[in-house]
């Protein structure tokens, strides 16, 4: 198997931008460790790179784009907005951080990283949203990690709806009914912890299946992915398993093998409940 760029599907964002369906993630890389791991991923020919201003390493990424020579409406670049500043002038203010840490004139998505119903500044937090997009630093807005009352509330109050909500989602926690709301509200589903922290990698489900294509089991759950039509982002740190994370367009799973790993599902969180969660 060998993917090349060229092959990742691109996903109709909600304002016409296009979201590449495989991603590069971040989340937990040191930043001096991040630079590295990005320029692996841009050479494997990964062209999305999902980072927040909560993991410390926005700079380091920016860095990694403008060292890979690649022009830059070829990389799509996710940031998000922490807790800590929700509200309209604050969201402002993060923003403008965080594309300044990036040193970028513009980010393409741009997500609200948790709705903190406790603080209750979502909305207004997505009307800054709104108008940095209508400014042109933003070509698109959505949101993370968003239950179906917060998207329906955010819809109601600004008549402006996400573009993506990006979600805790693998075959352990697998998210059915908020997948199934997102498609009424054609807002695409994008999966963080997609590989549940490799604790769905010794499933005897996606081991034979991993078997039966000759791949590893992290490729297994990609495909899974994608074949749901997710975007999805994974992770690493390790040259071989960026890019064997990357090689998934070689194979197809059976529908017999998408339904077994749908069986899987067994509402097991690796992250923290949206409902509650305020900070680490």
């Amino acid at each position: 198997m060998s993917t090349s760029t060229d092959q990742i599907p691109q996903i109709p964002l909600r304002g016409g931008a296009q979201i590449p369906q495989l991603g590069f993630g971040v989340f937990q890389i040191p930043p001096t460790e991040t630079a590295e791991a990005v320029t692996r991923a841009l050479q494997a020919g990964y062209r999305h790179i999902d980072t927040a201003a909560a993991y410390r390493n926005e700079a380091a990424v920016g860095q990694a784009i403008r060292a890979g020579g690649l022009d830059r409406g070829e990389v799509f670049i996710t940031t998000k907005c922490f807790n800590d500043d929700h509200g309209h002038e604050q969201a402002r203010r993060a923003f403008h951080a965080s594309l300044e840490r990036l040193e970028l004139d513009y980010v393409d998505l741009y997500l609200i990283h948790w709705p903190v119903p406790a603080h209750d500044r979502y909305v207004e937090t997505w009307k800054a949203f709104v108008e940095l997009r209508d400014e042109g630093l933003i070509r698109a807005i959505g949101v993370s990690n968003f239950q179906p009352a917060h998207l329906e509330r955010l819809i109601a109050e600004t008549g402006e709806t996400p573009a993506i909500n990006q979600i805790e989602l693998h075959p352990y926690f697998q998210q059915q009914g908020l997948r199934h709301e997102h498609e009424q509200l054609e807002i695409v589903t994008e999966s963080w912890s997609p590989l549940a922290q490799g604790l769905v990698l010794d499933d005897p489900v996606i081991e034979a299946a991993a078997e039966a294509h000759s791949c590893t089991t992290g490729q297994v759950v990609i495909r899974w992915h994608l074949q749901l039509g997710n975007v999805v982002i994974p992770k690493s740190v390790t040259p071989e398993r960026i890019e064997q994370n990357f090689d998934v367009f070689g194979f197809e799973l059976s529908s017999a093998e998408m339904e077994a790993i749908g069986e899987l599902d067994a509402g097991r969180r690796t992250g923290p409940d949206p409902e509650t969660f305020v900070r680490p």
